[in-house]
């Protein structure tokens, strides 16, 4: 696959286990500056602390751990903690065993050392790319749902606009002059918008510039 947009991967967080320390340092300064967040760990003890404790969207662990091997790390948490998180492997090592136990795995990427920063940046894409189409799939369902509860036109680019700039809890951080930079629109009619919404609660002002956007109250379709 070609013409791979980096800058979509600037949403999501990556949990980077590798007992290596100047391997796992120049890696996380890399891939740091496309992703949102890296937890860039020596050892499988810490990686459970991440685990446990943060939104982890995809994994990068080396196979040969001194703690324990990469993929009895991936089987446990899939086991022990019930989560279905997509990985890619690392290894100095092409030994058929561990290949096959990947496999069995349905590991999502095989990468032998020395990393090739463009190889992993191309498999962290791929690798995320169900999770982007699917939210961009519900991106478009929410603006359609949403846009079937108003009746102004000129509304419309706003509501794009608030759906396309929800963070990861459905949060809007934006005030009315912040959104009348970025779209033409008056502010009459803004209010107007955010009070329909406040009052379908589908947009609940939490604080300033802090609306949280309830999905389940969207209208339902056909």
């Amino acid at each position: 696959m070609n013409g791979r947009d980096y800058n979509r991967l600037s949403e999501f967080s990556i949990l980077y286990i590798e007992d290596e320390l100047d391997l796992l340092e120049h890696t996380t300064e890399i891939i740091e500056d496309f992703v949102k967040i890296v937890y860039p760990v020596q050892n499988t003890k810490e990686a459970y602390g991440v685990i446990k404790t943060k939104k982890v969207d995809v994994i990068i662990s080396d196979i040969m751990l001194k703690d324990e091997n990469g993929i009895e790390f991936l089987k446990k948490i899939k086991k022990e903690y019930n989560l279905e998180i997509p990985a890619i492997l690392t290894t100095a090592f092409t030994d058929t065993e561990y290949l096959l136990d990947a496999i069995k795995l349905k590991i999502e990427n095989y990468i032998v050392k020395p990393i090739n920063v463009k190889e992993l940046l191309n498999s962290l894409h791929d690798t995320l790319l169900p999770k982007i189409q699917r939210k961009e799939i519900n991106q478009t369902y929410n603006i359609i749902k949403t846009i079937s509860a108003i009746t102004d036109s000129k509304q419309v680019e706003v509501i794009k606009f608030i759906i396309k700039n929800l963070d990861s809890e459905n949060m809007f951080n934006y005030s009315y002059s912040e959104i009348m930079d970025r779209v033409d629109i008056s502010k009459p009619t803004l209010i107007k918008l955010f009070k329909q919404l406040s009052d379908l609660h589908i947009l609940v002002k939490i604080q300033n510039k802090k609306h949280q956007f309830n999905e389940n109250n969207l209208p339902m379709l056909g």
